[in-house]
């Protein structure tokens, strides 16, 4: 008796040190299981940046700065410069003009068909650009819809400046809406309440209250959308086409002399989007403040 008591004694005095091995092999296993991951993890990293990076600084190292500069001289650049900033800018008022309230209604209020509207606002997001164009000829061409109503009081939208207004704002609304939606849902209805029951009516409070603390969001989405129009190409060539100087758009420019083998002034120009591009996300992120920019 004494003799099993003395080898159980034992075996628990050696459990721990007979367990340390175990242990070491599994801490082993772990550390290389984590290197893995990490070497996994820092190689897509590197993979995915070279991918985006190297295209973008492929456009300014195939080019001069005195050749960049003369071919952004040029009367095609300019005036599709200047039809890029014109018609975008003008679709982002509208955007913001015609969104904002219904981004407040749709962030502040719960109704029968919401979810509805909000799929219908973001559709624009998962449509193939030649479907925008075809969807806007469709209604507004000249035998389209509306179009076909608008002609018989000599109305002609397609292939014009109002055209391309029309295009942009069609795919660039939802960038808005969705951060307007998101920056008015998040303003706490208990201020909206307090406002309203201090006499303020429902535009007062819009405007002292719900449009401040939404501000971020409002300018945020304004930036993405007014990015999102300068971009626009797909829709803008089935709907406006590219005439210069009237409905021919930095994106066609680029594309028009990129299939004239004019290799420079689309290098040229397709470095003066990344430029503009670039400054617009900078902007954005500098109004969302996000904790990553930092």
């Amino acid at each position: 008796m004494e003799a099993g008591t003395h080898s159980t004694s034992q075996e628990l005095v050696r459990g721990p040190a007979a367990s340390q091995p175990a242990r070491r092999t599994v801490g082993g296993t772990r550390r290389f299981w984590d290197v893995v991951a990490a070497v996994l993890t820092g190689f897509a990293t590197a993979v995915l940046i070279v991918f985006i990076a190297l295209p973008l600084f492929a456009i300014f190292g195939k080019t001069s700065p005195a050749v960049f500069w003369e071919q952004l001289r040029s009367p095609v650049a300019l005036d599709a410069l200047r039809v890029s900033l014109a018609t975008s800018v003008v679709a982002l008022v509208c955007i913001v003009t015609l969104g904002t309230p219904v981004s407040y209604l749709l962030g502040t209020k719960r109704f029968p068909g919401r979810p509805i509207i909000i799929t219908l606002f973001e559709l624009p997001l998962v449509l193939p650009p030649a479907v925008a164009g075809i969807a806007l000829f469709a209604a507004f061409g000249r035998f389209g819809i509306l179009g076909s109503q608008l002609g018989t009081l000599g109305i002609q939208l397609p292939f014009t400046w109002v055209a391309v207004v029309m295009a942009q704002a069609f795919v660039a609304m939802p960038f808005f809406v969705r951060q307007a939606t998101a920056g008015f849902a998040s303003v706490d209805p208990h201020l909206l309440g307090v406002s309203r029951t201090l006499g303020a009516g429902s535009a007062r409070t819009f405007f002292r209250v719900a449009a401040p603390l939404a501000g971020p969001s409002l300018s945020a989405g304004a930036a993405l959308a007014w990015a999102r129009a300068l971009g626009e190409f797909g829709a803008t060539t089935l709907f406006a086409g590219s005439l210069q100087g009237t409905t021919q758009t930095l994106p066609l420019a680029i594309y028009g002399e990129f299939s004239a083998a004019n290799m420079e002034a689309a290098l040229a120009m397709g470095a003066l989007m990344v430029a503009l591009s670039g400054a617009i996300l900078a902007a954005v992120k500098m109004l969302r403040r996000t904790t990553y920019w930092k």
